[in-house]
């Protein structure tokens, strides 16, 4: 693979260009979505039955009445809990198990572009055999790295945009994490303003389906995944 820099796209081709993989993939962002979430809040509720770390969210709450140290107090009491960490390890390991669902989509957009039949399961082609210890892996690092820099909040921002290509060149170009970094550094430099307009639409356009009509959030919460593929399509030329 080679990284290429042609002429620079204009921001609202990459934009269309994003929509235009959401909108013929709708299907597929609301199996995804059900996927995602079916899991993820079964295990959450399961965990919570066991430990009532909701409850106890909540009545931390209450104290918020008496100002910030107040709650911030009762909130450190309950995160010192055996189940609370429990919990936490629980919601930790099954957003880790529902990472490589995502690179599914990098799969059908391809697909797309080459004219080729979709399939179901090429939303689960991120668990195929070594990949997905390979996905698990890298997303395993990344969370670390940003949960150890979210307190500072611009640290995971910085985190999240250094690594922004990083899942799409493991998948085409099978390069490795540090690699990938290195690669993504490069191109960040070059296309910081195109990046940073599509990642605020990205965000924005992904919970605002939720905030409008909660269905909605179902078919626009993965569309991350094609502003990437969209970006990544842009800003790479990929070369055997």
């Amino acid at each position: 693979m080679q990284s290429k820099y042609p002429q620079k796209p204009g921001i609202d081709f990459i934009l269309k260009q994003a929509f235009f993989y959401w909108n013929k993939t709708l299907f597929f962002q609301l199996i995804f979505s059900i996927f995602y979430f079916g899991i993820f809040f079964t295990v959450l509720f399961f965990f919570d039955g066991k430990y009532g770390i909701l409850a106890q969210y909540a009545e931390a709450a209450k104290y918020a009445k008496d100002g910030i140290e107040a709650y911030s107090a009762q909130v450190v009491k309950m995160q010192s809990t055996p189940g609370f960490q429990y919990f936490s390890w629980a919601v930790i390991g099954t957003s880790i198990f529902l990472y490589p669902l995502n690179i599914g989509f990098y799969q059908i957009y391809r697909k797309i572009d080459l004219n080729e039949k979709l399939e179901l399961g090429d939303l689960l082609v991120g668990y195929n055999g070594f990949n997905f210890f390979k996905y698990i892996g890298y997303y395993i690092f990344w969370s670390f790295v940003y949960l150890y820099t979210f307190q500072t909040v611009i640290l995971a921002v910085v985190w999240v945009f250094v690594t922004i290509f990083v899942a799409p060149l493991m998948f085409f170009t099978n390069k490795r994490i540090f690699e990938a970094i290195s690669l993504n550094l490069q191109v960040l430099r070059k296309y910081f303003l195109e990046i940073l307009v599509c990642v605020i639409v990205a965000i924005f356009f992904r919970y605002i389906g939720f905030a409008l009509f909660f269905i909605g959030g179902l078919f626009t919460f993965p569309f991350w995944n094609a502003m990437i593929y969209s970006l990544y399509k842009t800003v790479f030329s990929e070369k055997s």
